[in-house]
């Protein structure tokens, strides 16, 4: 099968290209909708906000390198390229927590080195190196490895994000104390802890029957603009304005962090470093093999009624080209953004909210008397449509340009940074929440006769299912270990073995209807799969 893909190089780009192409005037077509505006507004939000964060805990792990203008030059980069060029116009590209976290490890491992000022040259040949061997995989089809991934590798995985993030709101919570005073400090724990809770009431929203369909739906949208309008409003409250709450530092319009041109001169590296940047860019390559193409599995996930294909090679090549540029202009290398990568595709999403009606079966009473059955009402929400457009990911990209002004970059300063703390806070426990491990455990720990009596996990033993969950708990744990130590260079390496692991070692241990129930491909539609060389196991003429 290797040898097949490698054979046949820029095979999987052009079918992916083939595909996308009768699709492309709708793709800008289907952009002029009701729903463009308000998704817009919210990947806006929910991607701004993290990128900033990010920067502010990169800030200070890489000797004020990189900062709020590389934050925002980088997420519009990213932004304006995958939404004209990219097959996949939905998945969301910007500044991760693990770019964050391995720009941090290579800069204390230079500092330990004792050659830290060599860091800005050393990162551009990083991710040089990284694009020419992005450009290498997706020339040589190899995103094909991409269908085996799981339910079991993706929520491992989100789950690992997820707690990264929460590590990272508490981070930035002990900074707070660690730079300030402890008055403005414990302010800025409780701006944390409410626009964490405000954000989660306005986004539970739209699961209630609270209001009007629309209604629901419009403060779901718009939660985390409120929350962050709401608690900067806070701030300047007379009496919290006193006490000196930490804001978000103040950035040069269109200039970076330090003073330096934009081009890094990464050509007057020493030899010897370019070559040590080397593994370097390829284990940099494995995170973006396995954290971005997941990123778009999730924004293509089961549930979403997709109608156009995927390109999966064609975007891993342009993933290399603008790590290539980012590269040559000294920012964060951006990539998909798996907690955030399905919400835009939620948000393109139409749902209808049902009525279903059931008659509710008589259950005997505590004197062994049969009750009376009744009609019970519920809700259930059904994704009709996906708008499938470049409009708003290509608005999101020109936004990040305007903050970049200075006009701009002042109202940005006014934000306090425990907003920020509490932005990591409500990505990071939004992830951990919705993965199948947690579920997997409520399941277990659940009383049976309040189960549905279709949930297929019936089936099982609960003993079962804690142990499939456990494979998946070391998984998390390894990663989470390894990264807060100066081997986290290394965590690549573990998330990537996840897909072996699924297919090679979990079939031995479980049995072949265990896995049916607890696990299954991450996205299963025919468009999405064709850009892979089908689903595992099927002789298709892409493998």
């Amino acid at each position: 099968m290797s040898r097949s893909r490698l054979l046949h190089p820029l095979r999987g780009i052009r079918r992916d290209l083939h595909r996308r192409a009768p699709w492309l005037k709708s793709d800008f077509i289907d952009g002029f909708t009701f729903r463009t505006l308000p998704t817009t507004i919210r990947i806006l939000s929910i991607n701004l906000l993290p990128a900033l964060a990010f920067e502010l805990d990169l800030l200070r792990h890489s000797g004020g390198y990189f900062g709020i203008s590389e934050a925002l030059f980088s997420s519009a980069l990213a932004a304006l390229v995958f939404s004209l060029f990219s097959c996949q116009p939905l998945t969301i590209v910007g500044i991760t927590g693990l770019i964050s976290l391995f720009n941090a490890t290579v800069y204390e491992i230079l500092r330990t080195l004792e050659v830290g000022m060599l860091y800005p040259q050393f990162m551009g040949w990083v991710a040089l190196w990284a694009a020419a061997m992005h450009i290498a995989v997706a020339v040589g089809n190899l995103c094909d490895y991409m269908r085996y991934v799981t339910d079991f590798s993706t929520h491992t995985f989100g789950m690992y994000v997820g707690v990264i993030y929460v590590i990272k709101g508490f981070g930035e919570l002990v900074a707070l104390f660690r730079e300030g005073d402890a008055t403005a400090s414990w302010c800025g724990v409780f701006v944390a802890g409410g626009f964490w809770g405000l954000v989660a009431f306005l986004e539970g929203v739209r699961g209630t029957c609270l209001g009007t369909e629309g209604v629901r739906k419009a403060i779901a949208d718009f939660a985390y603009p409120i929350a962050t309008i709401w608690w900067t409003g806070f701030s300047y409250i007379p009496g919290v304005r006193g006490v000196g709450v930490e804001r978000l530092p103040l950035a040069r319009a269109f200039k970076p962090t330090v003073e330096r041109n934009w081009v890094v001169e990464f050509w007057e590296l020493p030899v010897k470093w370019v070559f040590v940047a080397m593994p370097m860019g390829v284990l940099l390559t494995l995170l973006f093999y396995y954290d971005h193409n997941v990123s778009s599995l999730t924004a293509q996930a089961k549930g979403f009624p997709l109608r156009k294909p995927a390109g999966f090679h064609w975007d891993f090549f342009l993933l290399g080209i603008t790590c290539l540029i980012a590269g040559v202009f000294g920012l964060p290398l951006p990539n998909g953004l798996v907690p955030q990568a399905p919400v835009h595709t939620d948000a393109c999403t139409e749902y209808e909210d049902c009525l279903v009606q059931a008659l509710s079966r008589p259950l005997p009473d505590d004197y062994g008397r049969d009750t009376s059955s009744e009609i019970v009402n519920t809700k259930v929400t059904k994704a009709t449509r996906v708008h499938e457009q470049r409009i708003s990911h290509l608005a999101m990209g020109l936004c990040f340009i305007v903050f970049m002004t200075g006009l701009f970059l002042r109202l940005l300063h006014f934000i306090p940074r425990a907003v920020f703390a509490g932005v990591f806070l409500v990505v990071g426990w939004g992830s951990i929440s919705s993965m199948n491990i947690t579920d997997n455990l409520l399941f277990v720990f659940t009383e049976t006769r309040f189960i549905s009596p279709s949930d297929p996990r019936l089936e099982l033993k609960r003993l079962r299912i804690l142990y499939y969950t456990a494979w998946q708990v070391v998984g998390v744990v390894a990663c989470v270990a390894i990264s807060q130590t100066i081997a986290a260079i290394g965590f690549p390496v573990i998330i990537t073995a996840l897909i072996p692991l699924r297919w090679v070692v979990l079939p031995k241990v479980f049995s072949e209807r265990e896995l049916e129930v607890l696990d299954s491909l991450t996205a299963d539609a025919d468009v999405v799969l064709e850009s892979l060389g089908g689903r595992p196991g099927e002789n298709n003429r892409n493998v």
